[in-house]
């Protein structure tokens, strides 16, 4: 490939419209340095020059310590043409040729946002930027999942007084043709053809029955201006068909279910739907493909994971709680109240395709007789989950295994945080991360463990320690000359962000469960700053998306969806951010364990 075709195929120079990128070709320079050139000294004047690596590695160096490697297709210079600082050393590793621009021409490209957007001073804006820029090459092969929700209004809102009868309102909705009306009470609230069915015929009452007396409110709604994807997430959320859109003057109209269908047809209203229609446990197999199939077109229609996941967990939860009142139809009422929990990705609903079952069960009273049923309700409950997809818990972190009175469970949960022994710590990474997701029992004991768990020195040190053995790989791993180097993105990269955000969470008293979440709270109680958590969030939504992507690239070739990635796979930017994000990951890692003096633990 010569010179300007391989620049031109070169993150972010891609990105340029032809004619500035022909004033990039026209400055282009060949340069070639022989191994041991010292590029530019850490604290020295900086570089005149932006390099793209053709051939050979430039080691990028802090007193002595490699930080990162650069190699084909890499950039070197950045940070001297952006900020005129040189932090690091810059050692040619392997015979270099590279082409490269001058600092004039650089400083010219950088009024395209899109070029420009590549060298964001902030990791956290070029990881943010990076993401965008590869939603932007998918966009096409999903539906547009960011336009304004208004545009899917098909007509004004149709009204009716709150004294009409269910039968007039349902003669505006046939005249109409419309599913829905809204009620002019107060508050606001709305009659659907479902109210119509479940709570007036099958109710038996008449149709002189005032509209007032079954609608539902207050009104559910949603700004004008929000995103498709946040629609789908409050139906999702409230388990309903119908959204009222407002405006500043009022409701601007409907939004409804179908709406949503017809927007995408592989979107999550559509498993929703399926889920809704499931005739029995013969209809269990396959959920999991339609999730797969679903996160495919969410994140070609630009969705990120962290959106995804919390799609893909109410749609889950829909299914559990479908299961779990088949059980009970067959078992019979159950004896006390209970709570069924989730754990894992699952409680922190951070689940993109289906994993491995990790769940419990709680209830309000022990006895033989509870023991027994909900013994069998959790074997049923597992059973089913299984085949619907959900492989079963290699470590048995199951319901069918794990259940008992809350009483119980309080002195387990107790008994983790007083005495942090591995088995203990191992047990708390997994259960602390708990959300109820069925059942009348509230679990607030639990929570109010939690928040003593973050008052626990001890405890937090131990736990910090523990997590901080999730380390990600040296930068001299990360090379494509290597080939074939296997990376393991959840051991890296996600664990290490999830596990330590638990820490700093609990200690924060957050009732969140979710990663990002507990950083916000850790920012809020002014245990971390704010640019390190914008580094590691995005980061964070980094990995997941590199991650989710391969995946489904692996499922499409009917390989398993593991959690590793081959490098050298990866674009050369790609690669970068990768770097950059394992390096922000280190600086915190390196930060925490002073802060929770796990040397001394």
């Amino acid at each position: 490939m010569d010179p300007i075709a391989f620049v031109r195929a070169t993150p972010p120079f891609d990105a340029l419209p032809e004619e500035a990128f022909a004033l990039a070709a026209k400055a282009l320079e060949v340069a070639y340095f022989p191994a041991g050139t010292r590029l530019v000294e850490r604290g020295g004047p900086p570089l005149d020059h932006l390099h793209v690596i053709r051939k050979g590695a430039v080691r990028l160096e802090r007193d002595g310590q490699t930080v990162q490697v650069l190699e084909e297709g890499e950039l070197v210079g950045v940070t001297s043409l952006v900020s005129r600082r040189t932090p690091f050393d810059a050692v040619v590793e392997e015979d270099l040729l590279s082409y490269r621009l001058p600092r004039a021409t650089f400083e010219r490209l950088l009024a395209h946002a899109a070029f420009a957007g590549h060298f964001a001073t902030g990791l956290a804006d070029r990881l943010k930027n990076s993401l965008e820029r590869a939603a932007d090459a998918d966009a096409g092969a999903g539906a547009d999942l960011t336009v304004e929700v208004e545009g899917l209004l098909r007509g004004p809102p149709i009204w009716v007084e709150a004294d009409a009868s269910v039968g007039a309102a349902a003669r505006v909705m046939r005249h109409h043709g419309v599913s829905s009306v809204l009620v002019k009470s107060e508050p606001p609230g709305i009659l659907t053809d479902r109210d119509l069915r479940n709570r007036v015929l099958a109710e038996g009452l008449g149709p002189d029955t005032p509209v007032a007396e079954v609608a539902s409110a207050p009104l559910a709604g949603i700004p004008a201006a929000a995103p498709v994807y946040e629609a789908w997430q409050a139906l999702l959320a409230k388990g309903m068909h119908h959204l009222a859109v407002t405006g500043p003057a009022g409701v601007l109209g409907v939004v409804t279910s179908g709406d949503l269908l017809r927007a995408s047809a592989r979107g999550p209203v559509v498993v929703m739907r399926r889920v809704e229609q499931l005739e029995g446990r013969d209809s269990l197999p396959g959920y999991g493909a339609l999730v797969a199939d679903m996160a495919r077109a969410l994140l070609a229609g630009g969705l990120e994971p962290s959106r995804i996941a919390g799609l893909v967990a109410r749609l889950n939860d829909a299914l559990l709680a479908r299961i779990l009142r088949w059980a009970e139809a067959e078992l019979g009422p159950p004896p006390c109240p209970y709570a069924w929990l989730v754990f894992g990705s699952e409680g922190r609903m951070e689940q993109t395709l289906l994993t491995d079952q990790d769940n419990a069960l709680v209830y309000a009273e022990d006895g033989e007789a509870a023991r027994a049923w909900f013994g069998r309700l959790a074997e049923v409950a597992n059973r089913d989950l299984g085949r619907a997809g959900f492989p079963r818990c290699p470590g048995g972190y199951m319901a069918e295994k794990w259940h008992g009175p809350l009483a119980e469970w309080r002195a387990r949960f107790a008994g983790w945080i007083d005495r942090p022994t591995p088995d203990a710590l191992l047990s708390a990474s997994i259960f602390f991360d708990f959300r109820p997701v069925h059942g009348a029992l509230p679990v607030e004991p639990l929570e109010e463990l939690l928040r003593a768990a973050g008052r626990q020195r001890t405890f937090l040190a131990a736990m910090a320690k523990s997590a901080l053995g999730f380390k990600p790989p040296p930068g001299l791993l990360l090379r494509i000359s290597k080939g074939s180097t296997e990376l393991d993105l959840k051991l890296s990269g996600i664990s290490p962000i999830v596990f330590l955000a638990r820490c700093y969470g609990l200690e924060a008293g957050a009732a969140a469960r979710g990663t990002v979440a507990r950083l916000d709270a850790a920012v809020a109680a002014g245990l971390i700053g704010g640019e390190v958590r914008d580094n590691l969030a995005e980061a964070y939504r980094f990995l997941l998306w590199l991650r989710l992507r391969e995946q489904l690239k692996r499922m499409a070739q009917g390989e398993r969806a593991g959690n590793e990635i081959t490098y050298a796979r990866l674009s050369a930017a790609e690669r970068s951010r990768l770097k950059e994000a394992f390096r922000a990951i280190r600086d915190w890692q390196e930060t925490a364990a002073f802060h929770y003096r796990t040397d001394l633990f």
